[in-house]
């Protein structure tokens, strides 16, 4: 799918960070050796692979990009170097919320000082954190701004949520959710969505009010699924789940930064953003997290139960404009309909433990789609 941004075109700078669980490459539970195939990936990817806060992750990172093919296949290239380093240590990557099989509670904590305050801070929280999430960030540079485009972009996290759900299996069961990392995540003290605030001096305020009182270990430790990124002139959006596909997470970045394009224009126009219910927004998390696209959803400004595939191709239309600006919109068209008939990642992996009842073949499957073969680039969200 091509991405034919037109010339003269003011759109954003975005970039993309993926989440991995390592695991045996026979057994397919989750194993300690994350520092193995960083070592063994730094040669071709650099500064763009590194740790994660335990030992059973590995994290890949894009550069800036403008046009969405070329973020693609980035993606695509972390994915293979990561994957081919760790099949030369017995080893692979799964590109899976959670882990399917294998000891992950509590997981072995990366050690150094920040970790070391983070378990005396948080304790038992640290129990459940091995989880994966993709981060897409777009390029903002004016802080105030960005704070007014995200209490624009609050309404829409749930179903960004629903459109990527892809962790359905924790402590090698099924937990009848579609992303049991968000229930997991969501008992952190500085997770789910931001307050709503106006001004990056509110925002800074807050999050200094939040530190003072013992939940944060530092300023980076802000953990909301939409921020303003500590090391980037960009907005953060934290929501998803590591999509299964390389393709997938190329898609929903092109989806977000037209949000955020849309949402911009809306505060260049003096609208600061809906002032949500929080209950409401709480349920439609709930909802998200637990059916995915297979149900329904809870719209947060009326309360409404509508169908999944409903509020998710609401939320492409509404960023159609942009979509349209930046070449992405046959990307994402293409992303909903292909979902509408192979089904979330939760799904995905369940219809892989159905074929003969092993989660084994959840684990093989989702190795398979998670990085390109070693012979070219990944297969299209189709296979």
């Amino acid at each position: 799918m091509a991405t034919g941004q037109r010339a003269g075109s003011s759109t954003p700078l975005l970039g993309v960070e993926e989440e991995f669980l390592v695991v045996d490459a026979v057994r397919g539970e989750v194993v300690p050796e994350a520092a193995t195939v960083v070592d063994r990936a730094r040669p071709s990817l650099g500064a763009r692979v590194g740790g994660e806060i335990t030992k059973l992750q590995v994290e890949t990172r894009t550069d800036p990009c403008r046009n969405v093919d070329d973020l693609d296949a980035q993606l695509a290239e972390g994915r293979a170097a990561i994957q081919n380093a760790a099949r030369s240590a017995g080893l692979r990557v799964i590109a899976s919320g959670s882990p399917v099989l294998g000891r992950a509670v509590p997981p072995p904590i990366t050690e150094g000082p920040r970790q070391d305050r983070g378990t005396a801070t948080f304790r038992g929280l640290h129990d459940e954190l091995a989880i994966c999430a993709v981060h897409v960030h777009v390029e903002e540079p004016d802080r105030d701004r960005a704070v007014l485009i995200g209490n624009h972009l609050r309404q829409h996290l749930p179903v960004l949520l629903t459109l990527t759900a892809n962790s359905p299996y924790w402590a090698e069961r099924d937990t009848g959710y579609a992303s049991w990392r968000t229930v997991t995540w969501g008992r952190w003290p500085v997770a789910g969505p931001p307050p709503y605030l106006t001004s990056a001096r509110q925002y800074d305020d807050h999050v200094d009010a939040l530190l003072a009182a013992g939940a944060l270990v530092d300023h980076g430790t802000i953990f909301w699924d939409l921020r303003l990124s500590t090391k980037h002139p960009t907005l953060e959006v934290r929501v998803a789940d590591v999509p299964v596909t390389a393709t997938e997470s190329a898609a929903l970045a092109a989806l977000v930064r037209a949000l955020v394009v849309v949402a911009g224009e809306a505060v260049d126009r003096g609208d600061e953003g809906p002032r949500l219910v929080p209950e409401l927004m709480r349920l439609a998390y709930w909802r998200a997290a637990r059916d995915g696209m297979g149900g329904d959803g809870v719209d947060v400004v009326t309360g409404r139960l509508l169908p999944a595939a409903a509020l998710a191709e609401r939320l492409v239309e509404r960023a159609r404009p942009a979509l349209d600006e930046a070449g992405d919109h046959e990307r994402v068209e293409s992303w909903l309909k292909w979902l509408a008939t192979g089904g979330d990642g939760a799904t995905r992996q369940r219809a892989a433990a159905a074929r003969r009842g092993r989660l084994t073949d959840v684990v093989d499957d989702i190795a398979d789609r998670t990085a390109p073969d070693l012979t070219g680039r990944q297969q299209s969200t189709s296979a």
